[in-house]
């Protein structure tokens, strides 16, 4: 599938040096950029991550951090 986009001038010419060293061409970096920004922006995915950590650690209260917490709460000028 192709599309547009339009990109300022100092992005494109970083972009079209980049290409040239790596030797590849501008569409494939896009894909390669699109392509990890998507795998680290995909809320449903990180959502269900973060959902099984929290299921598998449990709730398991720390003295020391709950210590901690407050004491930085109590001294905090609101």
């Amino acid at each position: 599938m192709r599309f547009a986009v339009s990109i300022s001038g100092p992005l494109f010419r970083k972009l079209n040096q980049l290409a040239r060293r790596s030797g590849r061409s501008r569409s494939e970096l896009f894909r390669t950029a699109l392509g990890e920004y998507v795998e680290r922006h995909w809320l449903p995915d990180l959502t269900e991550a973060m959902d099984r950590v929290c299921t598998e650690v449990g709730d398991q209260g720390d003295a020391f951090v709950s210590d901690a917490g407050r004491q930085v709460l109590e001294n905090t000028e609101w």
